[in-house]
């Protein structure tokens, strides 16, 4: 169903109103039904305006004089526009049963009926209405709004206008974008509008005027708590399309076993496996399993203002990663007949950048949503796959082969979440040893001091915290007898030791690969260092394609899934249960939230299920998602997830008030972090002026209802797993709730930038950073035959150790997708949400929040030149642009988008 509405993305004609005989007024003011012929609206469409999303209509149509409520006392004329978005299937376009209605609908001058709610109740204690039924009026070309008007004869004595019910008398739900009075008052809705016919109760809008719960004026009490408990739903049922119902549930629609029981996956959340909630779709439960939900090829239910695939461009991201999804991996998958064979030479890989891979033509849709990716026609039965060369290999050919490209990368790739400081020696394993074999670590004091011999001793490193390590040793231990009785994978628990240099630079050391005891063997580990012999040097890099692959996967599954997408999916649920429209918090955190729960629920229908693209290329396997859990359950907390606090935490940082940022970084020059605390100090400056104003004084936070109820549904709801743990932020001042939104703030803007939009350009050459480690290492118990194949070929022992040619090619295709802006993407300090413009004190705080990203892009530039910034700065090096606030449209790697919305 979703790819006929790909396919369809482009053809404006579909957007084209139910053609009509002309009923009202002079046809000098009308256009001719012929303006509206799918060759003229395509012509005036191909000018849209860039900032089509914030214009309001200026269309100057006849004027429809519009039903009303008359009043007994004396009224005034309030003119009312209202422009509506175009959508693709919507019942404004084609002629079905639905059209016919709506014609009729339209012809009648009833095409929504609108009723305008004063702030004051009358002298009875009863809310002041008055009524108007609006008609469409224009087609707006200029900037691709329907307009509809409507006239209100208003009471002298009505008082201030503060909400406005909406009934739409379409079939269809409609998606409004505001409501403009002649008066002044704006209603910015942005926001899908049910059918009577779905659901008979009227919408609600409230102005753009912001207001805590006991500043609410008399008369919108009760409707600001109505239109809260129509958002919150029963629980119950089948979530329906045009529904806007945020509830929660479990991660149980990630197994398919009815398909096949080898399908079957344990549920996310609970005690077994503590995790996040989803949102609740509601859908019947597997007949093989009760305690799994039945899954769909069309994607998942979400709220219907969480979805715009209706609205948006055929290159917006949700639809590019749906067709790279649907149809470019199936395509490259049905075209390999051996899922198991890998590249047999490195000049193989470079075929892929250099002349493609044919594939059968896939819809010519999929050609129009992924241009970079899919190539024009070879022949009538040919298409092209070809990947564009990431800028990392571009610059450096041999730079994945480097061993200090492989530790720079931990500070300027793309996971520089995970390197902590060594701050206890010797290295010691939490697992209980009766299970997984000896805790201590086999990197002993005298390798570590070969290492940096001539620099300092063990102990002088640790007390000048010299040393550092990424550590995946815990957290995948336990899986790796099981990982390996999966087909084609291995797995270790790794430690990865280095040193950092009087440069600034970081240097490797040693690298830990441990196999727990089984099927009666003892536990195995062994350390590898840099070698200056050839099987020595041979055996380092095979040791460094799997600490690469587990350090791929806690990117992709923890640095990146987990932390960004996961975690924030309850924050939007919560929100939108317990914080009004009207709600000035639900207003600042708003444009943080767009997308997302579009986003994840495409990762659930074919990214993180059974079988997906995540089980099916990382090393884990089928374990992937179990793993994801664990690190929730025991590294995730919310209170380390602002960048001090995250840097801090990792031995990374430590608070020092006379600092710029009021820490001091361990390593001076360690990209990620000195760009994160720009961007996060100025989300930071910009969250105290808007949150001090609202809350002027303390007492108002812990008194604000909603506000109360949201952090509570958070932590006790949507993090339930959690609710007991001790180091959940309180919220009683302002700074509590200045610390909460801006972690919010930080995580879905400049942390989810940082680990996705360099994707392609640091992993698309997969030797760089592969996603599996499919053979164990040479040394470990091998047979004669395995030893002496290694020895005569040790680069064919690389080569099967990386991923297969069909794992490799589609990660490659997710990576170019997941790593693209979309044409219409809201950047950083982009656009001013309407409800700041209506406050002065907001704009203005806002504009100086702009100023101030707009003054990073010099100081990020001026440090990527910078010779003495060796981790930034050098021959053949990607400078470190991922916190750039702005980029263009495509790939680029750079650019901070508001919200996690790919």
């Amino acid at each position: 169903m979703l790819k006929s509405q790909i396919n369809q993305s482009h053809s404006l004609h579909n957007l084209v109103p139910i053609r009509k005989a002309f009923v009202h007024g002079d046809t000098t003011n009308h256009s001719s039904s012929n303006a509206y012929s799918p060759a003229n609206l395509r012509q005036h469409a191909s000018t849209k305006k860039s900032n089509a999303t914030r214009a309001r209509s200026t269309s100057t149509a006849g004027n429809i004089k519009a039903i009303s409520i008359p009043f007994l006392t004396k009224e005034t004329t309030v003119k009312c526009v209202i422009t509506v978005q175009p959508t693709i299937s919507s019942a404004l376009a084609g002629v079905s049963v639905g059209g016919v209605v709506d014609g009729v609908s339209d012809l009648l001058g009833r095409s929504f009926l609108l009723e305008l709610v004063s702030n004051d109740l009358d002298s009875k204690g009863n809310q002041k209405t008055v009524k108007a039924y609006a008609r469409y009026e224009a087609l707006d070309f200029n900037i691709n709004v329907y307009t509809y008007k409507c006239d209100f004869d208003v009471p002298e004595d009505f008082g201030e206008i503060g909400a406005v019910l909406v009934e739409n008398e379409y079939s269809k739900k409609m998606f409004f974008k505001n409501i403009v009075l002649n008066n002044g008052v704006t209603f910015t809705c942005e926001s899908w509008v049910h059918s009577k016919y779905d659901n008979p109760e009227k919408r609600i809008f409230f102005t753009d005027k912001s207001y805590l719960p006991l500043e609410t004026p008399t008369a919108l009490k009760s409707l600001r708590e109505k239109d809260m408990e129509s958002l919150r739903g029963n629980g119950e049922g089948e979530r329906k399309s045009f529904e806007r119902i945020y509830d929660y549930d479990v991660y149980n629609d990630l197994g398919a076993p009815d398909l096949s029981l080898d399908l079957a996956r344990p549920v996310l959340g609970g005690e077994a496996h503590p995790y996040p909630r989803r949102c609740r779709t509601g859908r019947k439960m597997s007949s093989k399993d009760p305690l799994t939900e039945t899954r769909t090829l069309l994607p998942f239910y979400v709220p219907a203002d969480e979805d715009f695939s209706e609205i948006k461009s055929a290159n917006f991201g949700a639809k590019a990663l749906y067709s790279v999804l649907h149809a470019v991996v199936p395509i490259l998958d049905s075209i390999v007949t051996d899922k198991d064979k890998g590249f047999p030479l490195f000049t193989s890989i470079d075929l892929l950048y250099n002349e493609g891979v044919n594939v059968p033509p896939p819809d010519s849709g999929i050609i129009t949503a992924l241009p970079r990716l899919v190539k024009g026609a070879t022949d009538a039965a040919n298409t092209v796959i070809k990947f564009e060369t990431p800028e990392t290999i571009d610059r450096d050919t041999f730079s994945w082969f480097r061993d200090e490209e492989f530790c720079r990368q931990m500070l300027a790739g793309l996971n520089p979440c995970s390197i902590q400081l060594v701050t206890e020696w010797p290295l010691m394993s939490k697992l209980d040893p009766e299970i997984y074999g000896p805790a201590e670590s086999a990197i002993t004091k005298e390798i570590v001091e070969e290492e940096i011999k001539g620099f300092m001793t063990l102990e002088e490193a640790l007390a000048e915290k010299k040393l550092f390590m990424l550590d995946y040793h815990d957290l995948l231990l336990p899986y790796v007898n099981k990982t390996r009785d999966l087909k084609g994978t291995s797995l270790y628990g790794s430690r990865t030791l280095m040193f950092l240099t009087p440069a600034g630079t970081l240097r490797p050391l040693a690298i830990e690969l441990t196999r727990p005891p089984s099927d009666g063997k003892p536990q195995w580990k062994h350390v590898y260092t840099p070698a200056w012999d050839a099987t020595g040097a041979w055996l380092w890099k095979l040791a460094k394609a799997h600490v690469l692959a587990h350090d791929s996967g806690y990117h992709q599954l923890v640095s990146h899934w987990l932390r960004t997408h996961c975690v924030t999916e309850p924050y939007i649920i919560a929100t939108n249960r317990q914080l009004s429209q009207m709600h000035p918090i639900r207003r600042l955190l708003l444009p943080h939230f767009r997308y997302t729960m579009q986003i994840n629920s495409l990762a659930r229908l074919l990214l993180i299920n059974a079988g997906g693209i995540i089980e099916s290329t990382f090393s884990p396997g089928k374990y992937c998602m179990q793993i994801c859990s664990d690190a929730y359950d025991q590294l995730w907390r919310f209170d380390h997830e602002a960048l001090p606090a995250d840097l801090i935490s990792r031995g990374m940082a430590v608070e020092d008030p006379t600092a710029p940022h009021g820490i001091k970084l361990t390593i001076e020059d360690y990209p990620f972090a000195n760009d994160g605390l720009l961007i996060y100090d100025t989300i930071k400056q910009w969250a105290t002026s808007y949150v001090n104003h609202y809350y002027p004084q303390a007492n108002l936070v812990e008194s604000d209802e909603e506000i109360q109820a949201w952090w509570n549904e958070i932590r006790t709801v949507g993090h339930g797993d959690k609710k007991d743990e001790p180091w959940w932020p309180q919220l009683k001042t302002q700074d509590d709730l200045i610390e909460i939104a801006s972690t919010i703030m930080w995580v879905t803007s400049g942390h989810h930038s940082a680990v996705n939009f360099g994707q392609y350009d640091f992993a698309g050459y997969f030797p760089n950073r592969p996603t599996i480690s499919r053979t164990k290492m040479p040394n470990e118990d091998p047979t004669d035959e395995e030893w002496q194949s290694f020895i005569k070929r040790p680069e064919d022992a690389l080569l099967k150790c990386f991923p297969s040619q069909i794992q490799a090619t589609q990660v490659m295709s997710v990576l170019d997708v997941l790593s693209s802006h979309s044409p219409e993407e809201e950047y950083i300090g982009g656009n001013t949400e309407a409800a700041w413009e209506a406050e002065p004190a907001i704009k203005a705080a806002f504009e100086e929040f702009r100023g101030r990203l707009n003054d990073l892009e010099a100081i990020i530039d001026s440090r990527n030149m910078n010779p003495n910034l060796k981790n930034r700065s050098g021959a053949g090096l990607v400078p470190y642009q991922l916190l750039k606030p702005y980029s263009e449209k495509g790939v680029t790697g750079r650019g901070v988008p508001n919200s996690i919305s790919i």
